[in-house]
């Protein structure tokens, strides 16, 4: 079944909300895709009619088993494209949100399978998100955050969980990249900060939303 452009970002939107809350309310998904709650109750009724919500009254929705095996497979091609973009055209990794966003709803699967193939089947994106393969089974990553690490450990970033264009300019301005070897050296208690020690790089300290956002795994 083919779903309009609009349908797939509400699906994705809902996937990716009920990663932080099984049921998802109008209000949230309004505020999610900037939009206003009536636009956002029609489409819901639209949605339910295809039978890719379950709706429980008087608390909220979820994605059904069909929307969400739509959504990991929006979820798919968006991080597909990402990694194409950034291991086969050189992009930025804070480029190339918004050019997979548009990318994400060319759903032709024998595109998908042979882009997965020329890439070599990768198991996470440029910001080392889990790509789901093509029966929608999403890797497990072991990882942490650093405000989690002890001190003096040596870590791999693995991933980050505050994609923004901000975020990533900031971790670009400190040489962290996923792949990035990085040490612990010390933890202020005033206010939670961290001085780490990246690669060549002479040490930084980073703020605690920062580290928070940071994921690591032990080399």
């Amino acid at each position: 079944m083919k779903f309009s452009v609009s349908e797939e970002n509400y699906i994705k939107n809902i996937y990716h909300l009920q990663q932080q809350s099984d049921l998802v309310n109008t209000n949230s998904l309004a505020n999610e895709l900037q939009t206003k709650a009536a636009s956002v109750t029609d489409m819901l009724k639209k949605l339910q009619m295809k039978k890719l919500l379950d709706y429980e009254k008087y608390k909220g929705f979820r994605l059904s088993t069909k929307g969400n095996k739509v959504a990991i497979n929006i979820v798919r091609r968006h991080r597909l494209w990402e990694y194409f973009l950034v291991t086969k055209l050189g992009f930025e990794w804070d480029k190339v949100h918004a050019i997979a966003e548009d990318l994400e709803h060319v759903s032709n699967q024998d595109l998908i399978q042979k882009l997965d193939s020329f890439l070599n089947y990768p198991q996470t994106d440029p910001h080392g998100d889990p790509i789901p393969d093509g029966d929608g089974k999403i890797p497990v990553i072991h990882q942490l955050s650093i405000a989690d690490v002890t001190e003096k450990k040596k870590v791999i970033v693995s991933s980050v969980a505050n994609q923004s264009p901000a975020m990533l300019e900031l971790l670009n301005h400190y040489h962290i990249n996923i792949g990035t070897e990085l040490k612990i050296n010390q933890r202020f208690s005033f206010d939670e900060s961290i001085e780490i020690k990246v690669g060549k790089y002479a040490a930084c300290i980073i703020s605690k939303p920062v580290a928070k956002n940071i994921f690591v795994h032990h080399e």
